[in-house]
């Protein structure tokens, strides 16, 4: 490559670089300076009080990464979740996904007090909970991300949304790639370039194995990631995200209720899932019995259940993933397969591919410029 057409590359690269520190939504940017001066210390204040929360019980990180995912997959990332039932409202929390499970909420509640005494009516819930998000994953030894700012706040909820739109324990595999693709979730940010003589892998290769989708250098390992994709079907962008998504089970908990069918009556016909290694369904079954314990709670990953790892995949590859749709990642596609034995054999490719997806996650649909509001109680709407 001569040295004109170097530099005119890099002048190239160089007009990219202020839109890989931002997105654009419809009315306008999320950046991560987007409280910089109008609240300097809110990351650190909704951390300090996080962190308490989280020492107290180490559940609590996976349960506030929880109200992320099921606020965003729903209206998008607005915290309409997070509203509490009223004469206008039929709240979220009502919803089948989040009933009796959904929780944080009082935590949620006590950064917000913070943050408004610091600098009222400024930093908005939805932010609070992206905010949190991440640094849930980071105290309980999971990766950390730029966490993109300036979502403001819902004035509706939308309970048939939650009951049609979170992805379900007991869904198939179908379903709840179908439930991503509705979100938009058709960007992949890992990026595999494969295949000898690929003019695609020559040409990234060129300009210093660039991708443009995520603004950064493709790693070593993205690229060692050596799957042949014409062996995988048309889902294969958004069967990426499920599978990270799903990766977020290497912390928290699972009720009785939401996996008895694997034990008892997988397919309707009163026989258990034979999926499931035998040895760990019969302790399952010890606390989860045919009627009864439905409240019972059990880890999603029972080897290093407070600890944000790689183990939940290397459950699954072991036969022991809890939940329907934890397993069916090994049995149900080859492509999910594939990658998750690629996560099973490599944490840091996992932890990599999880920080670029919860930023890609946290843009669904959030309500920017003059839409929606500061909420000061993420209970309700301002009055």
């Amino acid at each position: 490559m001569s040295q004109l057409t170097s530099f005119l590359l890099v002048l190239s690269l160089c007009a990219f670089a202020p839109l890989c520190f931002s997105s654009k939504t419809k009315g306008g940017y999320l950046y991560p300076q987007f409280y910089d001066h109008s609240c300097p210390k809110a990351q650190e204040i909704v951390r300090s009080v996080l962190a308490k929360a989280v020492a107290k019980e180490a559940r609590m990180a996976a349960s506030i990464l929880r109200l992320h995912f099921h606020d965003c997959f729903v209206q998008g990332c607005d915290a309409s979740l997070l509203l509490d039932s009223s004469g206008t409202i039929a709240s979220e929390k009502r919803a089948n996904p989040n009933r009796n499970s959904a929780r944080g909420f009082e935590v949620l509640d006590e950064i917000k007090s913070a943050l408004e005494k610091e600098c009222p009516r400024t930093v908005s819930c939805a932010d609070l909970l992206a905010i949190s998000a991440r640094d849930s994953t980071v105290l309980r030894g999971g990766p950390s991300w730029e966490v993109l700012l300036g979502r403001r706040d819902s004035r509706s909820a939308s309970l048939s949304g939650s009951n049609n739109n979170i992805p379900a324990p007991n869904n198939t595999f179908q379903t709840i790639l179908t439930k991503f693709k509705r979100q938009g979730l058709d960007i992949v940010d890992l990026v595999a370039l494969s295949g000898k003589g690929s003019n695609a892998l020559a040409y990234a290769l060129q300009i210093g194995s660039f991708n443009f989708k995520t603004c950064s250098l493709l790693s070593s390992n993205e690229i060692a990631l050596n799957i042949d994709w014409t062996k995988l079907d048309n889902n294969v962008t958004d069967m990426i995200f499920f599978i990270i998504y799903l990766g977020s089970h290497t912390i928290g908990n699972a009720r009785c209720t939401s996996f008895r069918q694997r034990l008892y009556n997988q397919s309707g016909n009163g026989q258990p899932d034979y999926t499931l290694d035998q040895s760990y369904a019969a302790q399952l079954k010890t606390r989860c019995p045919k009627s009864g314990g439905d409240q019972n709670l059990f880890f999603l990953d029972y080897v290093s259940p407070t600890k944000f790892d790689n183990y939940y995949y290397k459950n699954i590859l072991a036969s022991k993933g809890l939940l329907n749709s934890d397993q069916v990642l090994l049995t149900k596609n080859e492509g999910s397969r594939e990658l998750v034995k690629k996560y099973a054999e490599n944490s840091q490719l996992f932890f990599e591919q999880f920080a670029k997806s919860m930023v890609k996650m946290g843009n669904i649909s959030p309500l920017t410029g003059s839409r929606g509001e500061i909420r000061k109680n993420c209970r309700k709407v301002n009055s």
